[in-house]
């Protein structure tokens, strides 16, 4: 979690920012060898890999702090994040895997850096390489794990992580849902909130939010970097050198690295990765096998995908993007995406199914997602009756075109009630759909949601007097390709 911040001091390395203020940063870097001695490494393959590790190190934090963020407790001197970071040869690409801090591993032979003590090579799960053996043995069982050499550590702890942010202004996090975690504190309604470094880092520790529990907490991580990207291109922090050293100095004095990593590297990826922008960067998690199982001696644990990761890892060797090319809209119905729950989280009743396909493909131009806000179903997955509830003509036709427009599905022949004439839209929904009728109710500011028991899948939307026009709306886009990979276009807020 806290490697987004790390994540960060490249980007910010790509800002055109002269050599003699990089070079003075160099000096603020705490340095480790995670190298040496290291035989039988992984062959180079192509671009740059840089192995990002976020440690509970809280020993700069005040006491006020910890009472705040809910910080308390020993650290466990271990890994509480992995991320692996595969920057590609011509710089337009970052590709970031997530390695899941409880996954099945087996350390090689080696030597206990605490207690002296030699072991033969033993299982354990991942994130307890660095508790035995420190950055050596971390980086060892990773490149033995995924046969992908490393080219870079780079290590970060809570203090780094909360004062980038703050020292950046805050970050902007979208959420369609409510996010609430008893045990980090974390309470965030849904909509778009700018977070402090404390409430950042409360939004990339919770992992007791619902059952997806730390495989959720890495998405939520990985859309904060995306977020972190967005905000440091976007802020001119880039083009500002008194803003960047300021900002640079921040995070470095808390970083520690390998000692090949330094101004020289910054300035390289200086060169590298001009333009780079959330669309540049891919994100995606190791492939599972199933869920989590409880292993003697090591308490739950989850497996890689032997056939699944071994792709996924080649594809980082040989500098392929992980993301499927962009190719047409899939025919509503007959490809992924066409259930209600896609892009949003399962829940109870029929929003967690499957809805009957819709009949005609929405089509939303791009400009119209720009500022769209942020909802919990696709609109395309839902189905739309328009009612016309006044006695102006041609307002069904209106609101049916302007849903159809921003991507919901239609049916594109409205209804005129023969009722009274309606001040307030209404939105009428089955309560087993309710989630999407939250959705639509999003693109009509002002609407009444009205739940209609065996209403069934399609929702109704009764237009009133007051009806001015659709706002746009988008969901999460679900993950793509063999490899479940986003873009970090796809999750910063819009």
């Amino acid at each position: 979690m806290r490697a987004a911040t790390t994540l960060s001091v490249m980007v910010l390395g790509a800002g055109g920012i002269g050599h003699a203020v990089v070079t003075s940063l160099d000096t603020g870097i705490g340095r480790v060898d995670p190298f040496k001695d290291m035989k039988n490494r992984p062959g180079a393959g192509h671009g740059l890999n840089l192995l990002l590790v976020g440690t509970d190190g809280r020993d700069k934090i005040t006491k006020a702090e910890r009472r705040k963020y809910r910080l308390g407790g020993a650290p466990c001197h271990c890994t509480d994040t992995i991320m692996l970071v595969h920057l590609s040869k011509d710089g337009k690409r970052a590709s970031v895997v997530s390695l899941p801090r409880d996954s099945y591993a087996r350390l090689p032979e080696h030597t206990d850096t605490t207690t002296g003590e030699h072991h033969k090579a033993h299982a354990v799960k991942i994130n307890a390489a660095y508790a035995e053996g420190g950055p050596r043995l971390t980086v060892r069982t990773v490149e033995q794990m995924t046969g992908v050499k490393i080219s870079h550590y780079l290590e970060v702890d809570f203090t780094s992580f909360m004062k980038t942010v703050d020292a950046l202004g805050g970050v902007r996090i979208c959420t369609p849902r409510p996010l609430k975690d008893s045990y980090s504190g974390l309470d965030l309604t849904p909509g778009t909130h700018k977070l402090n470094g404390g409430q950042a880092l409360q939004y990339v520790r919770s992992r007791h939010i619902d059952s997806a529990a730390d495989l959720g907490r890495m998405q939520r991580q990985q859309r904060f970097v995306a977020a972190l990207i967005h905000q440091a291109t976007s802020s001119g922090v880039l083009l500002n050198p008194v803003k960047f050293r300021k900002i640079t100095s921040t995070m470095l004095g808390s970083v520690r690295a390998d000692k090949g990593f330094g101004a020289e590297q910054l300035i390289a990826m200086n060169e590298a990765m001009r333009g780079f922008s959330p669309s540049s960067s891919e994100f995606t998690s190791v492939p599972l096998l199933g869920a989590a199982v409880a292993v003697k001696g090591l308490g739950s644990t989850v497996k890689w995908d032997p056939v699944k990761s071994k792709r996924l890892f080649q594809a980082l060797r040989e500098d392929r993007p992980l993301t499927p090319p962009s190719t047409p809209q899939a025919a509503p119905g007959k490809g992924p995406g066409s259930g209600p729950g896609t892009g949003a989280r399962p829940g109870p009743g029929p929003d967690a199914r499957k809805q009957p396909a819709p009949r005609t493909q929405p089509q939303t131009r791009p400009e119209q997602l720009k500022n769209a806000l942020l909802v919990d179903v696709r609109p395309r997955t839902i189905r739309v009756q328009v009612v016309n509830g006044t006695r102006t003509d041609g307002l069904g036709k209106r609101v049916d075109d302007a849903l159809r427009a921003t991507g919901f599905d239609t049916t594109g022949t409205p209804l005129t009630s023969s009722g009274r004439d309606l001040r307030r839209t209404v939105v009428m929904y089955d309560p087993r759909w309710d989630r999407s009728a939250k959705s639509l109710a999003a693109a009509l500011p002002g609407s009444e949601l009205r739940a209609v028991k065996l209403q069934g899948a399609t929702l109704k939307v009764v237009a009133g007097r007051d009806y001015k026009a659709v706002s746009p709306v988008r969901a999460e886009e679900p993950p793509q390709g063999q490899f479940a990979t986003v873009t970090g276009d796809q999750v910063v807020c819009p």
